[in-house]
């Protein structure tokens, strides 16, 4: 009976037997997408990225090599900050002071200084606001510096007391000049008065000579700049102008407690290198911008053994020592952690005020999902188990198409760039630079099987008689210890080393004087690193640059097989 039903029905005819296995297929066939599905939500759900620290993606390692931004390298080299980063506007900096149009300003009073000769009195003392003695001065200025560039010259003033002598200060890049940055220069003259009162120079003195030229009032006007040309960048680096890097001023109470802010609390950065810090701090940096917060910053660093002279990790760094805090409190809302907590606790105290603590322990909870906080404080607290407790993991995943690390606002200390100005200054910024590493690199030959060989002196010789004509000053930037072994180099041209401008940081210097001042009166040694950051960017203003690797040895720079991979 049932058997005849079912026949009846059709359900097991032989025309319809197809369409059933087609229909039973198709069904196991979505059931199956279905299952796919779930166990891909699953994995995507739990997924985590690798530390991009131990396992960097292509983007990680070949950014720094790049012009487009900056990102964390597991090495101790010295790191690029904002100002490496920026392309120099060529078109602003084409538009130079030279001679002819300092010629074309003269003109214009030729009529005056004749009649004012009429009355010449040689007795009368040199008058430095005189624009045939300004003029006269910004004429031996760029005839004596051939190799630099005028972008403006500040008004003379008096020189020494008692003696004709005016100081003067001008803005210049060097001619050849890679960097985005302008510096800023200030020396006496000597000016002679002959018996018929016509002037000229005599003498212009050493670099940053003209000290009552230093300090410029508040808006006051050049003396001389182009016109018709871009006047002013002040998105740019001015290294020679007085630092004013004090902290900022907190605010009243009652706009301190209508503020929003941003800190970090532990972790395990500290100690860590210079590339992790600011990778890691940048990240801080960039999520308070986007949350529109002012970051809470702890100033000072523990500096990493890797830069120290006594092979420990040393605290009680102060970030200034480092980096331009002046130009980051100006571009960016930030404020000092212990000026910080002493305004919350004092405001804490008075149960009138309301101020609300939002804690964050987990760095996968995202920037966006902060985003509608409204809470004083967010504080971001960090555990103890590494990797996980780095700063830079909030800024991972999801968070990095959305929080972008501000690079531009961090800039090299200008007192270190201080120094490097001043060397290439003394060189005339007319020479060349080679970059010579040694070290535990040379003594390693299982890794760097040649480098010893082809950094010796003899093989140096024979290398750079094709690249640096013989007679020119050649700066050598290096990690070998015994300067001595260059010795032979000086038969074919004047060599100098870092340590030949000591006296840039030692207890006369002003860089000595302001970081102790900085630094509670207590001294600042001048430590590895800011050794191997001035060192670096002296090396990077010479005419020619010559590296290690690639021009003087064919080792890979991370050791043997690893330049393909380098350049990658």
């Amino acid at each position: 009976m049932f058997g005849r039903s079912a026949i009846r029905g059709g359900g097991f005819r032989a025309e319809n037997l197809g369409q059933n296995a087609l229909t039973l297929i198709g069904n196991i066939g979505f059931s199956l997408f279905v299952f796919g599905v779930l166990i891909f939500t699953i994995i995507a759900a739990t997924y985590e990225p690798e530390d991009p620290l131990f396992h960097p993606s292509d983007k990680i390692t070949t950014f720094l090599t790049s012009t487009s931004n900056a990102t964390l390298r597991s090495d101790d080299s010295v790191v690029k900050t904002g100002e490496d980063f920026m392309l120099a506007n060529q078109t602003a900096f084409a538009e130079f002071i030279n001679i002819n149009d300092v010629e074309a300003s003269t003109n214009e009073t030729t009529s005056e200084e004749e009649g004012n000769k009429l009355e010449c009195d040689v007795n009368t003392p040199i008058d430095c606001k005189d624009q045939q003695v300004f003029h006269l001065m910004m004429r031996a200025t760029i005839d004596k510096f051939k190799d630099i560039h005028f972008y403006k010259f500040g008004k003379p003033v008096t020189g020494e007391e008692g003696v004709n002598s005016c100081d003067m200060a001008w803005r210049y890049r060097p001619r050849d000049g890679k960097s985005a940055a302008f510096y800023k220069d200030y020396r006496r003259f000597v000016v002679a008065k002959s018996e018929n009162c016509s002037v000229s120079v005599v003498g212009i003195g050493e670099y940053h000579s003209g000290l009552n030229a230093r300090k410029r009032k508040k808006n006051q006007k050049a003396g001389f700049e182009k016109t018709g040309g871009k006047k002013d960048d002040f998105s740019l680096p001015v290294v020679g102008e007085l630092v004013n890097d004090s902290l900022p001023m907190v605010e009243s109470d009652s706009v301190f407690k209508t503020g929003k802010y941003l800190v970090y609390v532990g972790g395990g950065d500290r100690c860590k290198s210079m590339n992790h810090f600011l990778w890691s701090f940048l990240c801080a940096l960039g999520e308070a911008q986007y949350l529109n917060r002012t970051l809470v910053m702890d100033l000072t660093l523990c500096l990493s053994s890797i830069y120290t002279s006594s092979g420990q990790n040393e605290e009680g760094k102060d970030f200034r020592f480092y980096f331009d805090f002046e130009h980051l409190k100006e571009a960016a809302s930030v404020l000092d952690e212990a000026q910080f907590w002493a305004q919350w606790g004092k405001l804490r105290k008075k149960r009138r005020n309301r101020l609300n603590l939002h804690l964050v322990e987990d760095f996968r909870v995202t920037p966006m999902k902060l985003a509608a906080v409204k809470d004083t404080l967010i504080m971001r607290k960090f555990g103890s188990v590494e990797p996980d407790n780095y700063w830079y993991r909030v800024c991972e995943g999801d968070a990095e198409s959305v929080v972008k690390r501000p690079w531009h606002l961090l800039w090299k200390s200008r007192r270190l760039m201080e120094i490097v100005s001043a060397i290439a200054s003394r060189l005339n910024w007319d020479y060349d630079a080679v970059h010579i590493e040694r070290g535990e690199k040379a003594r390693n030959k299982e890794v760097w099987p040649n480098l010893e060989a082809d950094t010796s002196p003899s093989a140096l010789l024979s290398t750079l008689q094709d690249k640096v004509e013989e007679g020119r000053h050649l700066y050598i930037a290096t990690n070998e210890g015994e300067l001595s072994f260059f010795n032979p180099l000086k038969d074919k041209y004047a060599t100098h080393f870092l340590y030949d401008y000591k006296d840039l940081w030692d207890e006369s210097s002003e860089w000595y004087s302001e970081t102790t001042k900085l630094n509670g009166g207590n001294p600042v040694e001048f430590d590895g690193y800011m050794r191997a950051s001035v060192d670096t960017e002296v090396f990077l203003r010479g005419k020619k640059q010559i590296e290690t690797f690639n021009d003087l040895t064919n080792d890979c720079k991370d050791g043997v097989g690893t330049c393909n991979a380098a350049t990658s």
